[in-house]
C-alpha cells in the first residue's frame, strides 16, 4: 500500500510540474528573461535558451507527462489489487473514476492556474528541476527532435514561423501590460500593435510592380533622368544597361544628381536584393543598413517582383493605424 501511495504521489507531482511549466512557458514574457539574463542570472539564461528550443521543451514535457501518467496508472492498479484482489473488472473501472477528480484538480487545473497567473516567477523557481529533467530525458528528447526534423524535411515547414508568431504574441502582451501599468497611452498602444501586424507581412505586399516603376538607362543624359524622375515623382530610379540586354545594374538617387555639378551620370548604386517573402520589418532594416537604398524584390528563382523604398515601408507602418 505504501509503495502504491508513493508512486501515486510522485506521478501526481510530476503531472502538476509538467502541466504547470507548459502553461508557464506559453504565458511567460521572454523579454524579461532576456533582460535578467544580460545581468548574469543563470536561471533566466537557461529559460531563455529553452524558450528558443521549442522541440526540446515540448519533447521533455511529453516524456514527463507520459511518465507521470504511467506512474499514476501503475499505482492505481497496485492499490486495487492489494485492496480488492478479487474485485475483477468493476474495481479496475471504479479505481480510475474515483481518482480522476484528484488528478484533474491537483495535477492539471491548480498548477496551470498558478503558472498562468505568475509564469515568470514560478518558472525561475522551477529552473533547477527543468535542468534535471532535460538531462534525464535527453535520449528520448533527441529521438523526438530527430522525428520532428524528418517531418520538417518532408513538409518543408520551418519552426521559424511558429517562433515569429510567439514573439509577436509576447510583444502584444507586453504592450498590454505597459498600458495597464500606465507606461503607454492608448494611442501609443494602438500604434505599436498596428505596426506589429504590418511588420510581419511579406515585403512583396508593399512593392511597386516591375511594370509600374519607370526605369532609366546608362545611355541617358542627366537632364533626361531628372525630367523622368520629376514627371513620375520618383526619388530613386532603377538603371538598366542597354548594351547588356537591359540588365539591371543599380539605381540612381535624384538628390545626388541635383547636388552633383558634373554633366554626366554617376555610377549607379547597387540595388538591395529582397526575397519576396521577407517580412516588412526585416526589409526595412536591410534597406536602412544600406543607406536607405532601393530594394529589388525578387522571387526564389531571381525573377523581379517589383521595387520598394524605405520611405514606402515606413509609410505603410504608420498608415496601419
Amino acid at each position: 500500500m505504501l509503495f502504491a501511495t508513493l508512486l501515486f504521489l510522485i506521478g501526481l507531482v510530476l503531472s502538476a510540474f509538467f502541466s504547470g511549466t507548459e502553461t508557464g512557458f506559453y504565458r511567460a514574457t521572454r523579454v524579461r528573461f532576456a533582460i535578467e539574463a544580460s545581468t548574469g542570472n543563470w536561471k533566466s539564461r537557461f529559460l531563455l535558451w529553452l524558450g528558443h528550443q521549442p522541440t526540446i521543451f515540448v519533447g521533455t514535457g511529453l516524456v514527463g507527462n507520459n511518465l507521470a501518467n504511467y506512474l499514476i496508472s501503475l499505482s492505481i492498479v497496485i492499490f486495487s489489487q492489494r485492496l480488492y484482489p478479487r474485485g475483477g473488472l468493476l474495481v479496475e473501472l471504479l479505481g480510475p473514476i474515483v481518482v480522476a477528480p484528484i488528478i484533474v484538480l491537483f495535477g492539471e487545473l491548480l498548477p496551470k492556474s498558478l503558472y498562468f497567473d505568475a509564469p515568470n516567477r514560478l518558472l525561475k523557481t522551477s529552473a533547477i528541476p527543468l535542468v534535471f529533467f532535460n538531462c534525464l530525458f535527453a535520449p528520448a528528447t533527441a529521438l523526438l527532435w530527430l522525428v520532428s526534423r524528418v517531418v520538417q524535411l518532408i513538409t518543408r515547414d520551418s519552426p521559424q514561423t511558429m517562433k515569429m508568431q510567439l514573439a509577436r504574441r509576447e510583444l502584444a502582451e507586453l504592450l498590454t501590460e505597459g498600458h495597464e501599468a500606465g507606461i503607454l497611452k492608448p494611442a501609443q498602444q494602438t500604434l505599436a500593435q498596428a505596426m506589429l501586424v504590418v511588420a510581419g507581412l511579406p515585403v512583396k505586399n508593399f512593392a511597386s510592380s516591375s511594370g509600374r516603376v519607370v526605369r532609366v538607362t546608362t545611355t541617358m543624359s542627366k537632364s533626361d533622368v531628372l525630367r523622368i524622375a520629376q514627371h513620375h515623382r520618383r526619388a530613386l530610379l532603377p538603371v538598366e544597361d542597354v548594351q547588356n540586354k537591359r540588365q539591371l545594374v543599380g539605381y540612381l538617387r535624384m538628390m545626388d544628381l541635383y547636388l552633383d555639378s558634373s554633366p554626366t551620370l554617376p555610377e549607379p548604386k547597387p540595388l538591395v536584393e529582397l526575397a519576396e517573402n521577407l517580412s516588412c520589418l526585416a526589409a526595412l532594416r536591410k534597406l536602412g543598413a544600406s543607406g536607405d537604398a532601393l530594394g529589388h524584390v525578387v522571387t526564389g528563382d531571381n525573377k523581379t517582383v517589383g521595387f520598394v523604398t524605405g520611405r514606402e515601408l515606413r509609410l505603410a507602418l504608420l498608415q496601419a493605424t
